[in-house]
């Protein structure tokens, strides 16, 4: 099975692409660039060209996570892309994120519970999946925790670049969600592409996201552990806000239950991954 990756370039799709090479999987990386298109036509044409069995969509999550903006231009290219692979039957996984939720219930939502975000980035989310639901029938929607890597735009190369210009990061812990390495991303991908190539029809929304819950403060104080094995920082390095307790906090964490059960796909907890990042970040 070939799999066509759009935005190859992103944090996951780097992880993805690295993953199905060292399985000597097919696939075709299209970057964030290339995937700018300005007609349905052009989305098409992208789409046979790549001659693929398999369209995964990295665009959005990767927005999301790295905070960039997302425009309406962005959700026309999901419907171009939904139609495209309705027209030419090829199946569609497309990356969302916790955030088409609240965070308010106080508990792991579900695949069945309501889309209830509404910030801006919340609806536009909630837009691209409704779009895919409806004009691809062969469709995916992989709901996941926010992504961190040592290469692109993410909470790791952002909060590490920010230590070493000597700027302090003043962090809450209001925010509650379940983070996940970029790797662990590409091997549940990778795992759910192996079960459709096998000829699965579980078409539908899946939850995935790490075992530990956690918070930005908490994240960061792990990430600088980690940084300060290659360089001092000061004691003050990573402070709590002084309004980190005033407001009440949202917590967007997912229930796995359903990918476990259709795919065998169980989580991994994040700590274990973040000072190979921070090796890797430093590396480079």
């Amino acid at each position: 099975m070939q799999v066509l990756i759009i935005g190859a370039d992103t944090p996951v799709g780097l992880a993805l692409c690295q993953y199905l090479e060292e399985r000597d999987c097919e696939y075709v990386g299209l970057l964030k660039a290339d995937c700018r298109w300005k007609s349905e036509r052009q989305a098409k044409k992208s789409l046979r060209r790549s001659n693929c069995d398999f369209v995964v969509d990295l665009r959005l999550q990767a927005a999301v996570d790295g905070g960039i903006r997302i425009h309406d231009i962005d959700v026309d290219r999901c419907l171009w892309l939904a139609r495209a692979s309705q027209t030419l039957k090829v199946p569609l996984m497309q990356l969302s994120s916790a955030r088409v939720f609240s965070g308010l219930e106080g508990r792991p939502y579900r695949e069945d519970d309501y889309p209830d975000g509404s910030s801006g980035i919340s609806q536009l989310l909630i837009s691209a999946e409704s779009i895919l639901r409806d004009n691809c029938e062969q469709h995916v929607i992989l709901r996941t925790g926010p992504v961190f890597s040592p290469q692109g735009i993410n909470v790791v190369t952002h909060m590490l670049a920010e230590l070493q210009v000597g700027n302090p990061l003043m962090l809450n812990r209001r925010e509650l969600g379940c983070p996940q390495a970029a790797e662990d991303s590409a091997r549940v991908i990778s795992g759910m592409l192996d079960q459709f190539g096998c000829g699965l029809q579980a078409w539908g929304i899946y939850h995935y996201c790490s075992l530990d819950i956690t918070n930005c403060y908490e994240f960061a104080e792990v990430l600088l552990a980690a940084a300060s094995q290659y360089e001092e920082f000061p004691d003050d390095a990573v402070q709590l806000a002084a309004d980190a307790d005033e407001v009440a906090g949202v917590e967007h964490n997912l229930d796995c239950s359903r990918i476990k059960n259709t795919f065998a796909i169980k989580q991994q907890p994040w700590r274990t991954a973040v000072a190979g990042h921070v090796k890797h970040y430093y590396s480079e």
